[in-house]
């Protein structure tokens, strides 16, 4: 049964991803030469709302599915860990038009050739758990 709640939820974003137009690579190279404000509107409307959460799921002290306290820990600050990999994803994200969540979402509304993107995110992702150990954290 939550598999199937998963499946909803899953497809239910891919659907406001695609007719919010977050997955079209034309909206993305708008924001990326700052001739568009609208996926900086979708972006930061998302951060609101993500905030808003986060901070009503720790005041109070909510519970999973499982009936566990959600608790959500700080994360460690450091501006070089933020500032390269930010450098990383956004240029991953202009060369490829796209970023995780979007990746998927095209693949689902029949663009094929995001398969190549997809065939890298997941190399890359392989990669950096092989190397993890031996990287900078």
């Amino acid at each position: 049964m939550k598999s199937l709640i998963y499946l909803i939820v899953g497809i239910f974003f891919g659907i406001v991803m695609f007719k919010s137009e977050a997955a079209s690579w034309f909206r993305i190279y708008e924001m990326f030469n700052f001739q568009s404000f609208h996926m900086y509107g979708l972006m930061g409307s998302a951060l609101a709302v993500g905030v808003i959460v986060v901070q009503t799921i720790k005041r109070k002290k909510m519970k999973d599915t499982s009936g566990n306290e959600i608790k959500i820990q700080d994360k460690n600050k450091s501006i070089p860990r933020y500032l390269i990999g930010g450098i990383l994803f956004g240029l991953g994200w202009a060369l490829a038009g796209a970023c995780p969540g979007p990746m998927f979402v095209l693949l689902g509304a029949g663009y094929l050739p995001i398969l190549v993107v997809i065939l890298g995110a997941v190399i890359g992702t392989w990669l950096y758990g092989m190397l993890r150990d031996k990287l900078p954290h």
